[in-house]
Parts: C-alpha cells; sequence; structure tokens
C-alpha cells in the first residue's frame, strides 16, 4: 500500500505546478456556474417548487455539479489511451505493481488535488454571489465526502474502460467521447434527474451516471437519508467494484493481444 500511496502523493504535488490552469479552470467555472444559475432562476421563475426542489435546491445543485466537475473529470481524460498509443503501455506493464492500482492510486491523488483547489473554491464563488444553503450537519457532510469518493471512483473505472479501449481501436477519442457525452446527460449534471419522466429516471438511476453526481448532490441536500442513504452508498460501490471487475477482464485480455503483437 506503501507504493500506492506514494504514486497519489506525487500525482498530487505534479497537479501543484499547474497553478495558471487551475485558475483558468475557475474562472471558467465561475462563468458557467453563473450562465446555469440564472438558467435555473429564469425556470423556476415565480415557483418555490418544482419536482420536489426548491429554489435553494436547485442553487446548490447548480454550485456543487460545477464543483465536481474536475474531481470527477467529468469531460474526458485521455492519459493512458495516450500511453497505448505511444508504446509506453509496454514499460508500465512489466514494473512489479499492478496496472489498475497504479492508475487508480495516480488518480486518487488527482482528484484530491482537484476537490481541495477546484472544488472548494468554486463553491465559495457560489456561496459569496448566491448565499444559498448549506448542510449544518457534519455527518451529512461525512457521507458526502464518502458518496464523492466512491464517485471518483465509478469515474476512474468507466474512463479506465474507455482508455484501454485504444488497444483495439485507432481514434482513442471516440468511446472517450462517448463517455463524456453520456456522463453530461445521465450523471445528472445538466439537469437533476428528478426532473427527468418518472420512466426515464427510473431507468437512468440504474445506470452507474446516477452514481456521479446525482447521488452525491442528494446525499449533501439531504434527499437520501437514512435507508435510503445506505441504499445509495451501496449502489456507488456495486458499481464501483462492477467496474473495477470489469476493467481488470479488458485489462487482461489486452495484454494478451500485446505479448501476440508483441511476438
Amino acid at each position: 500500500m506503501r507504493l500506492y500511496y506514494e504514486i497519489a502523493r506525487r500525482s498530487f504535488s505534479r497537479h501543484l505546478t499547474y497553478r495558471a490552469a487551475t485558475l483558468a479552470g475557475l474562472a471558467t467555472n465561475g462563468f458557467f456556474g453563473l450562465v446555469r444559475t440564472y438558467l435555473f432562476l429564469g425556470f423556476y421563475g415565480e415557483e418555490s417548487t418544482v419536482s420536489g426542489w426548491s429554489q435553494q435546491d436547485a442553487l446548490a445543485f447548480v454550485w456543487f455539479g460545477q464543483a465536481l466537475l474536475m474531481p470527477l473529470l467529468i469531460f474526458g481524460w485521455y492519459e493512458l489511451a495516450l500511453t497505448i498509443r505511444s508504446g509506453d503501455v509496454i514499460s508500465d506493464l512489466s514494473k512489479p505493481f499492478d496496472y489498475y492500482g497504479f492508475w487508480l492510486a495516480r488518480d486518487a491523488g488527482r482528484a484530491v488535488y482537484h476537490t481541495l483547489f477546484r472544488s472548494v473554491p468554486t463553491l465559495l464563488i457560489g456561496l459569496i454571489l448566491f448565499q444559498f444553503a448549506l448542510a449544518a450537519d457534519p455527518l451529512r457532510w461525512l457521507a458526502f465526502l464518502g458518496s464523492l469518493a466512491l464517485a471518483v471512483w465509478i469515474s476512474f473505472g468507466m474512463r479506465f474502460l474507455a482508455n484501454i479501449a485504444a488497444f483495439w481501436l485507432l481514434d482513442y477519442r471516440g468511446p472517450a467521447m462517448a463517455l463524456m457525452f453520456a456522463n453530461g446527460l445521465l450523471s445528472g449534471l445538466l439537469v437533476p434527474l428528478n426532473f427527468w419522466p418518472e420512466w426515464a429516471e427510473a431507468v437512468v438511476r440504474m445506470l452507474p451516471f446516477a452514481g456521479l453526481v446525482q447521488i452525491p448532490v442528494d446525499v449533501i441536500l439531504g434527499k437520501a437519508t437514512g435507508a435510503e442513504l445506505a441504499a445509495a452508498l451501496l449502489f456507488q460501490l456495486g458499481w464501483g467494484v462492477a467496474l473495477m471487475l470489469a476493467g481488470r477482464l479488458v485489462l487482461g485480455m489486452a495484454v494478451r493481444k500485446v505479448i501476440v503483437q508483441g511476438g
């Protein structure tokens, strides 16, 4: 475990060097947070509640959604696929560590960095401008952090599968862009899933995408409590495990392909 801790720590340190990119990203998050906030305010109009969500809930949803963008890398990630294209993957596979664990540790370090330096400042921007209510219960925040960690794991599992498709596909960007589209549409990022038609919401809530944004936001807003909270966290845990097993299975197939190609 010490090895993977050190990998995560170095990944965190690596991202600390991108200060200009962090500031530019915060400006972008803030701008689109403003745009989305006024869209929702216009949508609510004189209504105080829509589909069981108050206007305050909607404002919190917007800014928590903006804050989760970078920890979850909703809009794409190609680092693993690039090592496949360059051939560096051969060196990584030959090193004395678990390949999946290596990339998961790197992603964990990155996610911690983005949580501290992108998520927290983004939330502060929203709070300063719109003063929406935040949970005062520390146990709810603890549950949210647990849900966020599971969301990062789910996100990594899907990105891992999309990236290792580069072993078979000439254009690695296709699966990654398809995943990016699905993340934005099906995770609850653009529109809360409870605003969807009931039949569509029931289907989408069974998919792993719901564990990215909708469930963490439900947890911090108090929409999932007691047995519902436990079920939501177990749902995320189940998809995290399922995606990990799928990733390892497909990786095993890819490794056999590399051996055949390498002769």
